[in-house]
């Protein structure tokens, strides 16, 4: 048995030295067929290799273009720019040093390429299926100039060997070079003499360590870090840049802490006003970042052509408007204004606006206010009347406009009381008139009735992103939603009124037709389909007839307000906010939605005499409006076949009692009065008024509802107003008057 386990154990041996021979063998000849089909991709991909001018100009044909809808150019990468080529020698050792400092470390001692950041592209294509960055100098030189921008496979095996082949037939210097004149620094501008001038106005050799720093940040997301893009990402960018200046010997501390103390207090110069529509296309940058998912480096000179839905000549009309109407309110304290026009079956965005001037930096034109979280005052009011008459009630419904205190739920401030625009309380209101005129008391009641999770529910599903009714937000704002409790944007506030235009179908705004490449490939197509029904069409017919009602907004607007266009039938409502710090208009037809804000960017108060219907807001959506809806034919909103007409009492809104005035409502079927209102009661002969509220809001036993109806009587009706104080056996057992049912 041992001889035989010998002879096995020496057969085995032979067997895996005959493997491993073979092994060797094959993995020999492997080596060899790898290192050859190395040397002919090597010689391939390296025939005819550009000279350093040729590697700067190699994109300039593949400029990003941006364009209306009708092919009108409103942005392109480089059609505008002073594409200088600068020497080394010409740029700053400061704006050389951070930008090797923050890019490639290792750049004077690689061979093209880091081999760590390949063994990171191959652990994330292994162990999580994509292919990553983490390319250096070299690399995004060839990238930017020579190759696409995917991120593939074959995209990189060709950048790391394009790369190798750049760095053994350039010096370092020239690599940096061309870099340093090709690479994007946001917006139009490629290389650091037209960024410089752009954002400095100087050339890039006068510039100081903090504009060097800044600059040097800006490749990694051009986009993100423009420092003209609204937001101030480039301050902590620059903080990077500075702290691995310092880690790398290039400065001491203090000079980091001194330059970064300068980027912040930077004010930029934007010489580049060929742009059009400039809030606008940089939204829409960064809606092909954000939403489709293209790279920095595909934005910013990837050859995209991009139709946008923009009209520019609504646009150019809306510019001149806004900034005009805004001068026009220096003596306001208005320092700001915004636009927004839609197509309201599409959700397509015609104009945007985003502030008086955009190339006034000074003054933060640059900052987008129509997509900035601001208070809407009263302008979502018929957000809540629309749950409203989903629960019953109806344009005919009274509620009572009186001095009311609510429980906040506020320890320190238990009482809320509310009061109106005008400092008045009017007696009972139907709720066309109380949405007409926008009374902030009634609101205010309808709001407790209907609920309050109910109304931000119904906001949040018609576009207001920011009224989701999570348990805490709906905590956090309470009564005061309806007049401006909670943020929301001028974008959010026209994509939501649209929902009212369409009835009742919600189209979420659209920036973007179609994307193709620079040989015509559609690479992204828009394809509009019918939004979700998010309310009735009969509600929605209900809101805008309220909206569009002259009449039933007369007391507090006046006849012959900015809310009137004439000779067209339009739906609109305003919102100011406590302390004049926003004011808003809001209208629309069957197919436009025009929105405007007025205010200040830091949040100022605006002077007090602003008045909705009368200055601020109004006057700029009354010309906009009128613009879009010129030579186009009157489109009143259609009535569905549900709601019907019905003749109804004046002050009560019952069925017409006696000689009392009457006018005519729209109802939904099955809401219609089918009696005279409860609040007229009869006795010898006499007709008296027993008007009853209920408070379902109080939770101490008091009815303070009822508290404000009795208090308001006896302020304004005397005893000779015989109506309003019926006899004792009219009213409840307390004395006080019943409750009013509601629907």
């Amino acid at each position: 048995m041992g001889f035989k386990s010998r002879r096995q154990r020496i057969a085995l041996r032979g067997s895996r030295i005959v493997l491993f021979s073979k092994l060797t063998t094959y993995a020999f000849y492997a080596l060899i067929g790898l290192v050859i089909l190395t040397v002919v991709a090597f010689i391939w991909y390296s025939r005819d290799l550009p000279t350093p001018g040729k590697l700067v100009t190699a994109q300039e044909a593949e400029s990003t273009r941006i364009f209306d809808r009708t092919g009108i150019l409103l942005y392109s990468v480089y059609a505008s720019q002073n594409r200088v080529y600068v020497n080394l020698s010409d740029i700053p050792k400061n704006l050389q040093s951070a930008t090797i400092a923050i890019e490639d470390k290792n750049f004077y001692s690689n061979q093209g390429f880091s081999p760590l950041s390949y063994l990171r592209v191959i652990k994330d294509i292994v162990l999580e299926g994509r292919v990553t960055g983490g390319s250096g100098i070299t690399q995004q030189l060839v990238r930017n100039t020579l190759i696409s921008s995917e991120r593939t496979l074959p995209r990189k095996i060709k950048e790391l060997i394009l790369a190798i082949q750049v760095d053994k037939r350039y010096s370092k210097d020239q690599i940096l070079e061309m870099y340093l004149n090709d690479v994007p620094y946001g917006g139009a501008n490629v290389g650091v003499e037209a960024a410089s001038e752009t954002y400095f106005g100087k050339h890039v050799n006068d510039l100081d360590l903090a504009q060097c720093a800044l600059l040097a940040g800006l490749p990694q997301g051009p986009s993100i870090y423009n420092p003209l893009s609204g937001n101030k990402y480039y301050i902590g960018r620059s903080q990077d840049v500075l702290a691995q200046m310092v880690a790398d010997g290039y400065i001491t501390q203090k000079q980091s802490d001194s330059a970064l103390s300068e980027i912040k207090a930077m004010v930029f110069s934007d010489n580049n006003t060929s742009i059009k529509a400039p809030h606008f296309v940089m939204y829409v940058k960064q809606l092909l970042i954000n939403q489709l998912h293209f790279t920095d480096q595909q934005v910013e000179n990837g050859g995209l052509q991009v139709t946008t839905t923009l009209d520019y000549s609504i646009q150019k009309q809306a510019e001149n408007i806004v900034n005009t109407e805004i001068d026009k309110l220096k003596d306001y304290h208005v320092g700001n204004g915004a636009s927004i026009v839609s197509d309201a079956k599409t959700g397509e965005i015609l104009s945007m606006v985003g502030s008086k001037d955009y190339f006034d930096t000074a003054n933060d034109g640059n900052f987008n206010a129509a997509v900035a979280n601001r208070q809407p005052g009263s302008s979502l009011k018929p957000i809540m009347y629309a749950v409203a008459f989903q629960k019953g009630y109806t344009p005919g419904s009274v509620v009572m406009d009186v001095k009311t205190d609510f429980p906040s739920g506020d320890p320190k401030n238990p009482i809320y009381t509310p009061v109106n625009y005008d400092g008045k309380d009017h007696g009972p209101q139907q709720l066309r008139f109380a949405l007409g005129n926008s009374l902030n008391i009634p609101a205010v009641k309808m709001l407790a009735r209907v609920g309050i999770r109910d109304v931000m529910q119904q906001g949040y599903q018609m576009g207001i992103q920011n009224w989701d009714p999570t348990p805490e937000n709906v905590q956090d704002v309470g009564l005061s939603l309806v007049l401006g409790g909670r943020e929301t944007t001028l974008l959010d506030e026209v994509t939501a009124y649209g929902v009212f235009a369409n009835e009742g179908i919600r189209q979420d705004p659209i920036f973007i037709l179609k994307v193709t490449d620079s040989h015509g490939n559609v690479l992204y197509q828009a394809h509009p389909q019918p939004g979700p029904r998010v309310l009735s069409p009969e509600v929605s017919f209900l809101i805008s007839h309220i909206l569009l009602d002259n009449n039933a907004r007369t007391m507090d607007f006046g006849p012959n307000s900015w809310l009137v266009v004439p000779g067209k039938t339009v739906s609109v409502k305003t919102g100011t906010t406590d302390e004049k710090r926003d004011n808003w208009a809001i209208g629309y037809t069957p197919s436009y939605v025009v929105g405007v804000w007025v205010g200040n960017n830091d949040n100022s108060v605006m002077n007090q005499a602003i008045s909705s219907g009368e200055t601020g807001a109004s006057p700029i959506w009354n010309k906009i409006m009128s613009y879009v809806l010129k030579g186009k034919k009157d489109e009143p909103p259609q009535k569905p076949d549900d709601v019907i007409a019905v003749t109804i009492d004046s002050l009560f809104g019952g069925l017409p009692y006696k000689d009392m005035p009457t006018r005519s409502e729209y109802f939904i079927k099955g809401t219609e009065p089918t009696s005279v209102s409860p609040f007229y009661q009869e006795k010898d002969g006499k007709t008296y008024y027993v008007v009853k509220e209920d408070d379902p809001v109080s939770t101490d036993g008091q009815n303070r509802w009822q508290q404000g109806i009795d208090d308001w009587i006896k302020r304004t009706h005397s005893a000779a107003d015989y109506q309003w104080y019926p006899p004792a056996d009219l009213l409840n057992p307390s004395g006080t008057q019943t409750p009013t049912p509601t629907p």
